[in-house]
């Protein structure tokens, strides 16, 4: 039977260059599958490595055995390891994850990518902002973190939009190398802008300070009943959120007292 009439016969060039087209896509996509792997593999041990130098640093330097019962911070092996030590923080009873040393750069990007021992890591260190003093005295004091996805670091302030979970855990604590127990009571949780009115530090009246804390009371995501006035000193810990970068959570508390507990 002999060929039709204008049937067009297949085009072998049309045919080769859809599989090089398919080949080029093929190898495209190994490569972004390598690379995302690496990246994860990187990050990772990034997570793994800063988990185990922050636990090292604990078993280093925090006693909570000693005579009398108690938590005690060496704050001699800790300006050893780091001399921009300024104290420490801890959450108790929850979220007990939250036990960190505080460290204070030159500037706010330091200890954005460095942990307390000065390595690069995506973990960072907990710090206190560059603008204020080290011994917690201005009126409001800002510590930042991370909020990491394997939970450390800061990760555990996003518990505090639970209410519930506030009524149970209301109290954090910051250690100086002054031998002092900073308790501070948590009376605000929101979330604001990265630009908010509530990374002032400075106000020049009480007046503006006053204007400050009703704004911190009023953007709370719930009234914790906690009263707060221009002769109290607050401290605000910052960090991002899950669902947006320039957005952050904050958690704001108000110093309720002074312990000298010593040291060593």
């Amino acid at each position: 039977m002999g060929k039709e009439k204008g049937r067009k016969q297949p085009h072998r060039g049309r045919r080769k260059k859809g599989g090089v087209i398919s080949g080029i896509i093929l190898v495209i996509a190994l490569i972004v599958f390598c690379v995302s792997g690496f990246n994860l593999l990187k990050y990772g041990k990034g997570y793994l490595a800063g988990r185990s130098e922050y636990r090292k640093i604990r078993e280093l330097a925090v006693d909570g055995e000693k005579p009398g019962g108690g938590f005690v911070v060496n704050f001699d092996e800790l300006l050893d390891v780091n001399p921009d030590t300024v104290g420490w923080i801890r959450f108790y009873p929850e979220p007990a994850a939250i036990n960190y040393p505080l460290v204070q750069g030159e500037d706010n990007d330091k200890y954005l990518h460095k942990t307390f021992s000065e390595g690069e890591n995506t973990l960072g260190a907990i710090f206190v902002a560059a603008e204020n003093r080290a011994n917690l005295s201005d009126k409001n004091t800002i510590i930042y973190g991370h909020r990491m996805n394997d939970r450390s670091m800061f990760y555990h302030l996003e518990d505090y939009k639970d209410q519930e979970f506030y009524k149970q855990n209301p109290y954090f604590y910051i250690y100086t190398p002054d031998g002092v127990e900073h308790t501070y009571r948590i009376y605000s949780i929101s979330v604001v802008d990265e630009f908010s009115d509530t990374y002032i530090t400075e106000f020049a009246s009480k007046e503006k300070f006053q204007q400050f804390l009703s704004m911190t009371k009023e953007t709370s995501l719930y009234d914790t009943g906690v009263e707060v006035d221009t002769k109290d000193k607050i401290v605000t810990l910052s960090t991002c959120t899950s669902a947006d970068d320039s957005q952050r959570n904050v958690v704001r508390g108000v110093l309720e007292k002074e312990t000298n507990i010593g040291g060593n």
